[in-house]
Parts: structure tokens; C-alpha cells; sequence
């Protein structure tokens, strides 16, 4: 059995491809966790939810929800050697839909490219001798603009009351052109959608050979941001006013863990950080060899995750404690939390510096390394899994190249439409609807019940056990069977009961725009139960038998075959039950 294994291993080598070495793997997974999750949403829901109390409900769902996860997706990504549509007819072939739908959120979440294309047109600015987010001297300005030193002469909030800084002008008024609303959407910005394309042919250059490509970028994307936030957290740590920044990061209200919401934000925070439910741990560890310890470099990676989460966390807040220093202001009057906080507290800050230039070129550089790893590997495993469902039209060298350039160019052109005046508006849309914490809950549900109750927990332990030598503890088959699926539910209920419309500032959308954005949200969850009654409607025989077939792996290695049956007794208890 052993010697089959290696020669089948060896052919999928040949034809699908490889991690050249295990520091790629480690390096690119570790690249697509680690994104702006961790340096921006990360310190603002920690500030904004208790301070240091809110490591207290992030610590114990990360143990409790996220390291599951994690350990379930890259163990069944590197157990399929598929990626994350066909990996199910090697597990629960009924439960193939959870592919479909996590394809339709890799396609919602490749709009976040734009973040990337503003750090890059900000970087770009960043190279001139004068800011131009300093002065009121700008064609753009209005005659309500405050220069930076204006602004941080006084109260914040009565400078607010008499004009707008130059840092916002120039995010609104220069870069985006902001519109009345979603429905003006006017010009594109052709300085941004030349960034744009920077971005989609950077990653065209990072996915077009595949793994062998994706690899050796991750040397550089993966690595640099982390010399750059060194760098900014010693400059960070030496400004005057940044203990009182780090004091209101880490000051703990502990009557806050009482606040249903605080754990809700935790827990949306730790899937969006770690990356699960999307899919691409399944397609970056299906590229791993059969015997790597998975299980290992699993507890590793999510350590470094929330490592850096917790470390940057000192970057942002000592330079928001520097710019409410020198406004004389306590420091919740400073912040702001996503673009923000990214592209115009921080530029504020950084023009506030000796060597003004310098600074904000390691800020937005860090900022556009932190998108390119996570953009790249999702194209990647959108790339992968599509390949694997056609593999011998799409896995020619030649051919693979096309479709990702066809791809890359296709989406490109289609995110122009982020790039007009009312781009902001779209993009604020997708992201609050497209992959919410609804898709990504309901995935998690369905994830568990696939594989701990159908596919079986013990059964899913064995594979682990025989890929890596370690059997994992009954801790993470509770996890998967009870505890996940039941925070997963809560969460969604109460976001639910709490919903409210998205608003940009005081932007109200017009109805049909909610309707679309609901629309993005149940475009993949409602995959799950459309593929399922497809499957059963074409498989031949009776329902009980329909059922039993898709309970069970269409293909797969002996050991699955001859084990499962032996062992396998959740999906024909299921069977059983649903048939009765």
C-alpha cells in the first residue's frame, strides 16, 4: 500500500504540482493569515471592546473555534490532494456545495485588491518632498480645509466643527472623488485604476506557474512586512504620548465581558484573521506531501497569527497616542477604525515625524505586502480548484497560464467599477455583504456537520493520525462536533437580531442596493442545500440509497475504503434517521 502511495504521490507531483520545500508552505500560509486583519481590525475591536479584556474572549475562541477549524482545513486540503470543490467526493460528496459556495466568496472577496491599489497611490505620493495631506494648498482643497498644523493646534473637535483636515480632503477629494452616492458612480480615477493593474499583474506574475510561483514570492511578501513593523514599533514605542496610546490598548474594562457583543466581534474577528471557512487552507495544504505533520504546523502558524496580531497592536496605538498628544486630546478622539484608521490617522501621524517621507513609505509598503499574500492566494485557490474540476483541460502548463491570464485580466476590468467615483460605495457593499459573518458561520456549520457527524470525527481523527503520527486529542472532536457548530449558531442568531443597515457616514443606500447586498450574502450559502438536492435528484436508486451513496467518499485511497466502512457508522445512523 505504501509503495502504491508513493507512486501515485509522484505521478500527482508530475501533474498537479508541489511545494518545492516545507518553508514555502509555511511561509505562504503564514503570508495569506497574516494580513490587515491583524494590523488594523485587530487593535481597533481590542481598543473598542474592553481594551486588554477583550484578549480574555479572543484568546478563548481562538482555542476554541479557530485552531479547530484550522486543523480541520488544512488536514482535509492535505488528506484530498484537491482543492476546496472536489475535496468533498473524497469525504461527504453531498456536502460538495460548501465547495461551490466558498468559490462565490473567493469571487466577493477579490474586490479587497483595492485596498492594495490605494496603499500602492498613496506610496507613490509618499515620495514627494511635501505631503500633499499636510498642506491646504492643493488644487482639490476647499476653503473648509485645516493644514496639519492647524489641525493639531487645538481641540480636535472644535477644529472638526469649523473644516475638514487636509488628510481627509485629499482621501475623498483627490484620490477617491467621492459621489453623492452609489448611484452617481461617475468616472473612473484612472491614477487609481493605473494602481489597479499594478496589483492584477503582480499577481499574475505571483500564481502563473502555480505553487512554483507562488512559493518564491512568499520569500519577500511574506518576510518584509515583518521587518517593517519592527521598524515601525521601535519608531512607535519612542514618540512622546505613546504609553498613554498603549495604556488605552491594553487597559482592561472588565464589566465589557458582560456585553454579548464584545464576544460576537471576538469571534468574527478570529475567522476573518485566521483565514478559515473560505477555502484557501484547503487548497494551500493540498499541495503538501501525504506525511506532513499538518497537525503541527498548525498550532505554529495560528501562534504567529494572533502573535502579530497582538504585536502590531502596540505599532498602531503608540502612534495614536503620539497624535493625541500633540492635539491634547485623549486618544478615542483619534481613532477610527478601517480605511479610517490605514489612510488618514496614520498618514496624519507619520507627517508628524522627523523624516516624514520615509515613515510613510514603510506604513503603506508594509500595508500593500500585508494584500499582496492574501490576494494572491486567493486567485491561487480559485485557480486550483477549478483546475481540479477539469484537470485534463486545465492543468496543461500552457493552458494554466492562459486562464490565469484571461482571469486576472477579466477581473481587473471588472473592478473599474471600484475605481469610479462611486466605487467606495460598491466596495463598502461587498464587504458588509459579500463575505459576512453570516457565509462564513453557516460554512462553519455545515463544515462540522459534514465531517464530524457524517464523514465521522473518529474517522477524520484516524486520517490525521496516520498522515502525521499524531492522533488529535478528544478535545478537538468536541470542538467539532459541539462546540463550533454551537458558537457558530449563537453568532449568527444574534447577528441577526442585531442587523443593521449599512450606512457610509451618513450615506443611506437606496433600497435595491440592500437587496443586492443580501443577495451576495446568500449567493454562496444557499449553494449548499441547491447542490445537495441537485446530487440527490441525479444519483440513481432509492432515497435511502441516493442518501447513503452521498454520505459516503466517491473515491479515494484504500485505507479510506476499507476503515471507513469498519468505523464509519455516523452517516449510516443519518441514513437511518432521515429515512425512517
Amino acid at each position: 500500500m505504501n509503495r502504491q502511495r508513493r507512486t501515485t504521490e509522484k505521478l500527482r507531483d508530475e501533474e498537479r504540482g508541489r511545494w518545492a520545500s516545507k518553508r514555502e508552505y509555511c511561509l505562504v500560509v503564514a503570508g495569506n493569515v497574516v494580513g490587515l486583519g491583524n494590523v488594523w481590525r485587530f487593535p481597533y475591536l481590542c481598543y473598542k471592546n474592553g481594551g486588554g479584556a477583550f484578549l480574555v474572549p479572543y484568546g478563548l475562541l481562538a482555542v476554541f473555534s479557530g485552531l479547530p477549524l484550522f486543523v480541520l482545513e488544512i488536514s482535509m486540503g492535505q488528506y484530498t490532494q484537491e482543492g476546496f470543490i472536489t475535496c468533498w467526493t473524497k469525504m461527504c460528496p453531498l456536502a460538495m456545495g460548501i465547495g461551490v459556495g466558498q468559490l462565490i466568496i473567493s469571487f466577493w472577496q477579490t474586490s479587497y485588491v483595492l485596498i492594495e491599489a490605494w496603499a500602492l497611490f498613496y506610496l507613490v505620493f509618499a515620495f514627494r518632498s511635501q505631503l500633499p495631506w499636510v498642506t491646504c494648498d492643493n488644487t482639490w482643497n476647499t476653503a473648509d480645509c485645516l493644514d496639519l498644523q492647524t489641525f493639531n493646534s487645538s481641540n480636535v473637535t472644535t477644529n472638526q466643527t469649523r473644516g475638514t483636515s487636509a488628510a481627509v480632503e485629499f482621501w475623498e477629494r483627490r484620490m477617491l472623488g467621492m459621489s453623492g452616492g452609489i448611484e452617481e458612480l461617475g468616472s473612473v480615477r484612472w491614477e487609481l485604476a493605473l494602481c489597479l493593474l499594478a496589483c492584477w499583474v503582480f499577481c499574475y506574475f505571483s500564481v502563473w506557474k502555480g505553487v512554483r510561483s507562488s512559493g518564491k514570492v512568499a520569500y519577500f511578501t511574506a518576510t518584509f512586512p515583518y521587518v517593517m513593523l519592527l521598524i515601525l514599533l521601535i519608531r512607535g514605542l519612542t514618540l512622546p504620548g505613546a504609553s498613554e496610546g498603549i495604556y488605552y490598548y491594553l487597559y482592561p474594562d472588565i464589566n465589557r465581558l458582560a456585553d454579548l457583543q464584545v464576544w460576537i466581534e471576538a469571534g468574527s474577528q478570529i475567522f476573518f484573521s485566521y483565514s478559515v471557512t473560505g477555502g484557501t487552507l484547503h487548497v494551500l495544504s493540498s499541495y503538501n506531501k501525504y506525511n506532513n505533520n499538518c497537525y503541527k504546523d498548525c498550532f505554529w502558524i495560528c501562534l504567529l497569527n494572533s502573535g502579530t496580531s497582538f504585536v502590531a497592536g502596540f505599532v498602531v496605538f503608540s502612534v495614536l497616542g503620539f497624535m493625541a498628544h500633540k492635539q491634547g486630546v485623549s486618544v478615542d478622539t483619534v481613532i477610527e477604525s478601517g480605511p479610517g484608521l490605514a489612510f488618514i490617522a496614520y498618514p496624519q501621524a507619520t507627517a508628524l515625524i522627523p523624516l516624514p517621507q520615509f515613515w510613510t513609505a514603510c506604513f503603506f509598503l508594509m500595508l500593500i505586502l500585508l494584500t499582496v499574500d492574501t490576494h494572491f492566494v486567493l486567485i491561487e485557490s480559485i485557480f486550483t480548484s477549478v483546475s481540479d474540476l477539469l484537470p485534463t483541460f486545465l492543468r496543461a502548463p500552457v493552458k494554466h497560464e492562459i486562464l490565469v491570464l484571461i482571469s486576472c485580466t477579466s477581473f481587473c476590468l471588472l473592478h473599474l467599477a471600484l475605481v469610479t467615483e462611486g466605487g467606495i460605495y460598491i466596495f463598502q457593499l461587498i464587504d458588509f455583504y459579500g463575505a459576512t459573518r453570516v457565509c462564513m458561520n453557516l460554512m462553519a456549520i455545515c463544515e462540522c456537520l459534514a465531517l464530524a457527524w457524517i464523514f465521522g470525527a473518529d474517522n477524520f481523527s484516524n486520517i490525521i493520525e496516520e498522515m502525521t503520527g499524531h492522533r488529535p486529542s478528544a478535545f478537538f472532536k468536541l470542538c467539532w462536533k459541539f462546540i463550533v457548530p454551537l458558537l457558530s449558531l449563537i453568532s449568527f442568531i444574534l447577528y441577526l437580531v442585531d442587523y443593521k443597515h449599512l450606512m457610509v457616514d451618513d450615506y443611506v443606500y437606496p433600497d435595491w442596493a440592500y437587496a443586492l447586498g443580501w443577495t451576495m450574502t446568500f449567493s454562496s450559502v444557499v449553494m449548499v442545500p441547491l447542490w445537495a438536492v441537485g446530487q440527490m435528484c441525479l444519483t440513481s436508486g432509492t432515497f435511502r440509497q441516493r442518501l447513503s451513496i452521498l454520505c459516503r467518499p466517491a473515491d479515494g485511497p484504500t485505507w479510506k475504503q476499507t476503515e471507513l466502512g469498519e468505523e464509519g457508522t455516523t452517516a449510516d445512523l443519518m441514513t437511518s434517521a432521515l429515512t425512517t
